[in-house]
């Protein structure tokens, strides 16, 4: 590390990724408390200087009615920082809030991950790395710079390693995961597949059609986040009535909200990988079927590039061990 160290800091969202990301700078954590008063307004205690430090913030969204608390944790411990007179705030957000609402597709339709940006530069933040984003327009939303990083090398990793990957067929969900299925189906030499849905309503897929080959071959599905489930579950059982010998679905923001977990234990999926973007251990409990992609070291390297002025594309194609 030159110069100062970082100084990682943390909210209540996902407290053992950032013990994990601290391990791996070799530093501690920032001792600090967030905690909310008994009429839930919520206050944060900063008990070290962060004077013209470089100030890392990690906190992702996790399903349930505290994302927008963990949201407004974020905003205040930047706005924190930022009182503290620290000399660069960094928000590192695995799993970026309100990245499905990015256009206005219908009538009176808000485009919150604009306003979602609107307000961290508003608090503060002068800079925001994050994992995969719903949709990459979204960095056009910021003033200030964004490092979209990349979910594929660790996917990749894990096919090579845990798949039959020569006789597999990459497929995507939806027509609006293509682009990174067909990217993926390339580094790996792989045929592609796609799957049509129409929905009847959001959150509800009414019919699907095959679009390619999978017979007598591991279906790999590929999307950027896994919520309700209803749409991995229904896929894979096209796939297999499509002769597809095992079908595998490889995400990288594990949601899994309301029943998703009860869906994939039941469903012709043999396992759903996802990276601890978002926590998932009390869903791993509830399905055998969950495997995890840890996304500690790449996070972590992220960290110290940018420290350091060091590029972050480096790990655009590189997995770091």
């Amino acid at each position: 590390m030159e110069g100062n160290s970082i100084k990682l800091l943390t909210g209540n969202s996902h407290h053992d990724l950032a013990a994990r990301v601290a391990a791996r700078l070799g530093v501690n954590l920032l001792d600090m408390s967030v905690f909310k008063y008994s009429n839930q307004e919520t206050s944060v205690i900063m008990r070290e200087s962060v004077r013209d430090e470089d100030v890392f913030i990690l906190q992702t969204t996790r399903p349930g009615d505290d994302l927008n608390d963990h949201l407004m944790e974020l905003l205040i411990i930047i706005k924190a920082c930022k009182t503290a007179s620290a000399r660069r705030v960094t928000a590192v957000m695995p799993n970026f809030p309100y990245a499905r609402q990015d256009k206005k597709d219908k009538s009176r339709a808000p485009i919150s991950a604009k306003m979602v940006a609107n307000m961290l530069q508003k608090a503060g933040c002068d800079h925001v790395i994050t994992i995969d984003l719903h949709a990459s327009q979204i960095q056009g939303f910021f003033d200030v710079p964004v490092d979209n990083l990349y979910a594929e090398p660790l996917t990749l990793r894990y096919i090579r390693q845990n798949l039959d990957h020569e006789n597999a067929v990459i497929v995507s969900p939806d027509a609006g995961g293509a682009k990174r299925a067909t990217a993926l189906a390339d580094r790996l030499d792989l045929n592609f597949a796609l799957i049509h849905k129409e929905r009847s309503r959001p959150n509800e897929v009414s019919r699907m059609t095959l679009v390619g080959d999978v017979a007598g071959k591991v279906a790999i599905l590929v999307d950027d986040m896994a919520d309700t489930c209803g749409t991995l579950c229904k896929a894979a059982e096209i796939l297999v009535e499509n002769g597809a010998k095992e079908v595998v679905a490889i995400v990288t923001h594990g949601i899994l909200s309301g029943d998703a977990c009860e869906k994939v234990e039941k469903s012709r999926l043999s396992r759903l990988v996802v990276t601890d973007t978002v926590p998932h251990e009390d869903k791993r409990k509830r399905c055998s079927k969950i495997e995890t992609i840890d996304v500690a070291p790449t996070i972590a390297e992220a960290c110290r590039r940018t420290h350091n002025g060091e590029s972050v594309s480096f790990l655009f194609n590189h997995v770091m061990v």
